[in-house]
């Protein structure tokens, strides 16, 4: 009686896994397209969130917070836009904005030193307007090694977690591991500017644009010709095409604020960037 072998011959092998091949590749960048449209989406949420609170922080105060980056009656640029959304929408300690804030680095109405005088202030703090458990908030020297002249304040980050970090528990000494993402930019409008140049500062986050990214490529914001991380390459930025003309740049919200996301690359300025505009 004839014998017949069994099993796939190395030709019926090898085509079998090539075809697996060439699945993988028609279906893995279709895999890779929808999970980036799915964080660009859920990055569009925050962004609704975060303006919904600040809507709501508007009404509240009658304004918008301001981005500027100066302390209280000084020149040095340590407390910069993102930092200071964080302290309108949550409060410089997390616990609620205080209404007297002077939104300098060092203000003594969060950190009171007389005895009871802290129990006081919180009387003077409003609800958050986030829920802190999904804001993403990071300090921010927990973020970069060095953070210069800027003080170790909190910042909003983004849903792109480009960067893994370490945060020590100070009680329990216990270690946990975050994916942390790129802080998202705050530029207020000044309502009264006539021109592009005065209705919104780049130098409002310059300091922490001056960080470099969580990835650790050199900072900047890589717009037309201009120097990397400059000024007029922010201004480019944010110019609105649809009212801008020759010889009159128009901003992009001249009225309200600005947010600025930046995206997969971590990177600002570039095209994958979540904005509000």
């Amino acid at each position: 009686m004839k014998r017949f072998k069994t099993g796939l011959t190395m030709v019926e092998l090898l085509t079998v896994v090539a075809i697996m091949a060439l699945l993988i590749g028609i279906l893995l960048p279709s895999v890779t397209a929808v999970r980036r449209a799915a964080k660009e989406a859920k990055q569009h949420v925050q962004i609704t969130t975060i303006e919904l609170a600040l809507t709501a922080f508007k009404n509240d105060y009658g304004d918008y917070p301001p981005s500027d980056p100066c302390s209280h009656n000084t020149e040095v640029n340590n407390y910069c836009g993102a930092q200071k959304l964080v302290e309108a929408l949550l409060g410089r300690d997390l616990l609620g904005f205080n209404k007297y804030s002077n939104w300098s680095a060092t203000d003594p109405t969060y950190y009171p030193t007389e005895q009871g005088a802290l129990e006081l202030s919180l009387y003077d703090r409003m609800d958050p307007y986030l829920e802190l458990a999904t804001a993403d908030v990071f300090r921010l020297g927990g973020l970069f090694t060095n953070i210069g002249v800027l003080s170790d304040r909190f910042v909003l980050c983004d849903v792109f977690h480009v960067k893994k970090i370490i945060v020590v528990n100070q009680v329990t000494g216990k270690s946990t591991y975050y994916n942390a993402g790129t802080p998202i930019l705050y530029f207020k409008a000044n309502t009264t500017g006539k021109t592009i140049i005065d209705i919104y500062h780049y130098e409002d986050n310059e300091e922490l644009i001056k960080l470099g990214p969580l990835k650790g490529q050199p900072p900047h914001f890589p717009v037309g010709t201009g120097q990397p991380g400059s000024r007029n390459n922010f201004l480019e930025y944010i110019i609105d095409p649809k009212v801008s003309t020759g010889t009159l740049y128009w901003p992009y919200r001249p009225d309200s604020y600005i947010l600025i996301s930046a995206g997969a690359d971590g990177l600002y300025g570039t095209a994958d960037d979540i904005t509000n505009f």
